[in-house]
C-alpha cells in the first residue's frame, strides 16, 4: 500500500541525514526511502502516472517539495537534496515524541488512578471531620440531590436511631423513608442494622443507613430480608462515589487532550 505523504516525511529526512554532510542525490535517495516501507509491493513501485513517472518517485518528490516549503530541506545545487538544521531538529524531536506518545497513555492512566484514589480518600476524611449533626444534614442534602422529597432531620437525640425522614416518589406513588447516620471508623455490624429496622418498622417502607466506615458481611446479609423493611446500606466508599457521580460537594473539570491533525486539512497529491 502506498504510504501517505505525511508518513514519508520523517523517513525521507532520516535517509538524507544519513548521507555525508546530510546531502544526497535523488537516484540514491529513492531506493533507500522505500526500505522504510516494507509494505510497498512490486506493483506499487511499478505503477506509473500518465507522464510515465513512477508513482512512488512522484510521491517522494512531492514530500521533498513540502519539506522545502517547511525549511527542513534545502536545494544547495541542482540534483542535491540537503537536510537543514530545522530538519535535524525535527528528527530529534520526532524521536522523543514517539517515546512520549508510547508512554503517555499508560502514564496518564496510572496518574489518574492514583489521583482519583487519593481524592476519594481526602473526600472521606472531610466527611469524618463533620460533626454528627453536620453529617445528618449532609445525608439529608445528598438524598434530596437524588430525588427524595420533604426530607427532614429529626430534632431529638432519643429517636430510636432515626436521624431523618422523608419520601421517595416511585411512579405516581410515594414511599416513606427514614435514614440513620453513623460517622464511624469502626465497621457497622448486624445488630445496628436490626435495631434500625426495628425503629422504623410499621411507619416507614424503606430505611437508609449511612456510615463513613463500612459494613460487616453479617450487616449486609440482613439489610435486605424477605418480608422485612429493606435497609439500604451506604458505606464511606459508596458515599464518596455518590458525591462524585452527582457532583455533590464535588466539581468535575474535564481535561482536554489535543492531537495534531493538520495534515488532514490537505488532500493527497498524486
Amino acid at each position: 500500500m502506498m504510504p501517505k505523504q505525511s508518513e514519508i516525511e520523517i523517513p525521507l529526512l532520516k535517509v538524507i541525514a544519513g548521507f555525508e554532510n546530510g546531502q544526497g542525490r535523488p537516484r540514491d535517495i529513492y531506493p533507500l526511502s522505500k526500505k522504510w516501507f516494507p509494505s510497498l509491493t512490486k506493483q506499487d513501485l511499478e505503477d506509473r502516472l500518465e507522464s510515465g513517472t513512477p508513482k512512488w518517485t512522484n510521491r517522494v518528490q512531492w514530500v521533498r517539495q513540502t519539506l522545502l516549503t517547511k525549511g527542513e530541506l534545502a536545494s544547495l545545487e541542482y540534483g542535491i537534496w540537503a537536510i537543514t538544521e530545522k530538519g535535524r531538529a525535527r528528527l530529534a524531536f520526532a524521536g522523543k515524541s514517539i517515546e512520549v506518545e508510547r508512554a503517555f497513555p499508560a502514564n496518564l492512566l496510572a496518574l489518574h488512578e492514583e489521583y482519583a484514589a487519593q481524592f476519594k480518600a481526602n473526600l472521606l476524611d472531610r466527611l469524618l471531620e463533620l460533626s454528627p449533626i453536620q453529617f445528618e444534614h449532609f445525608a439529608k442534602k445528598l438524598l434530596i440531590a437524588y430525588g427524595f422529597i420533604s426530607m427532614e432531620v429529626t430534632s431529638v437525640s432519643h429517636d430510636g436511631g432515626i436521624d431523618g425522614y422523608g419520601m421517595l416518589k416511585v411512579g405516581v406513588a410515594t414511599i416513606n423513608v427514614a435514614f440513620q447516620c453513623k460517622r464511624w471508623q469502626k465497621s457497622a455490624q448486624r445488630p445496628e442494622v436490626d435495631k434500625f429496622r426495628g425503629a422504623i418498622q410499621g411507619e416507614f417502607e424503606q430505611g437508609i443507613f449511612f456510615t463513613t466506615s463500612d459494613f460487616t458481611d453479617g450487616a449486609k446479609a440482613v439489610s435486605l430480608k424477605k418480608g422485612a423493611v429493606p435497609i439500604i446500606v451506604l458505606d464511606g466508599e459508596s458515599l464518596v462515589d455518590l458525591m462524585i457521580d452527582k457532583q455533590f460537594g464535588v466539581k468535575r473539570r474535564p481535561m482536554e487532550l489535543y492531537l495534531d491533525e493538520v495534515d488532514r486539512l490537505f488532500g493527497e497529491s498524486e
